[in-house]
Formats: structure tokens, C-alpha cells, sequence
């Protein structure tokens, strides 16, 4: 049993390579759901700077963030903005897939376990930097994205 996990640890993983305004992001490919075409979202001027609003996919309203702005810099919506639809992992039925920003079409690589650590700042929502390629790529905090979309109140608690 201990080792078909040491063989699984070894085995490349495909990872997407997000490029964002200021940052790229490298998440699992299992964590993308969907690229979409940028549509403009509806919010409300008393919600945090990082909400973006709701936008719709698949028959679902689901929220619209910046990461960017979460890290405390500046939203940008250039002229490659598309949308990056993010399967939750935090198992709340009311916060199933959340939206992110960014600047262009993800690009797919192979990743294994030996990647290389890069010593950078890192903001609260970023676990890590690794290099990716050509790329120094941050690992986001998924859960933690999603805890600050749920403290921020825009999602009601699902009631049993």
C-alpha cells in the first residue's frame, strides 16, 4: 500500500498556468471547471473591492473575484480578460464553483513533485511560489478564497 502512494506522488500532475495582471497562479487541472468568455457583472458599491459581482454559467449565479485585488492590489480587466470557473473544495452546497479574473488563456503543463520552491513575498491568500517553466507561478489558498467570499456575507449559509 505505501508504495502505490510513493508511485502516485512521483507521477506528473497537469497543472494550468493562470496569468494574471500582476502574478501567475498555477492550480491542478482538476480545480478548473470551465474558461469563459469575460461578461460584465452587476455589484454593489458595498461589497469588498475584490467582489466582482455574479456572473452566469450553467444556469448558476456564482461570484466574480479579483485576486489580484484580495492580495491588495489593483483590479485590471485588459483586453485578453476571459473568466475562470474554480471547482470549491470546501464541500459547502451553497458554494459550489467560485469565478476568477484573469488576463488571458491558461496555459497547461506537466508538474511533479520535484518542483522547484522559489523564495518570493507572498500574499494571505497564496500558500506558495514555485517555478513553472518560464514563470514564477503562486499557489492560491483555495479554502481560504472561499472563507473570505463567505465572512464577506455574500453567500447565505446552506440551512439543513
Amino acid at each position: 500500500m505505501h508504495d502505490l502512494h510513493l508511485h502516485s506522488r512521483t507521477s506528473p500532475l497537469t497543472g494550468l498556468l493562470l496569468p494574471l495582471a500582476d502574478r501567475h497562479l498555477v492550480l491542478p487541472n482538476v480545480a478548473v471547471a470551465e474558461l469563459i468568455d469575460y461578461q460584465s457583472s452587476v455589484f454593489d458599491m458595498d461589497t469588498p473591492p475584490w467582489f466582482l459581482g455574479w456572473v452566469s454559467w450553467r444556469e448558476r449565479q456564482i461570484p466574480l473575484l479579483s485576486f489580484e485585488s484580495a492580495c491588495g492590489q489593483k483590479t485590471v480587466i485588459g483586453e485578453r480578460v476571459r473568466i475562470v470557473v474554480l471547482n470549491a473544495l470546501g464541500g459547502r452546497p451553497e458554494l459550489r464553483f467560485i469565478a476568477l479574473l484573469v488576463q488571458g488563456i491558461p496555459r497547461s503543463y506537466k508538474l511533479d513533485s520535484q518542483l522547484s520552491y522559489v523564495d518570493v513575498p507572498l500574499c494571505g491568500l497564496e500558500q506558495a511560489a514555485v517555478q513553472v517553466g518560464e514563470h514564477v507561478a503562486k499557489v492560491p489558498d483555495l479554502l481560504a478564497l472561499e472563507e473570505l467570499v463567505m465572512a464577506a456575507g455574500l453567500i447565505q449559509p446552506h440551512k439543513p
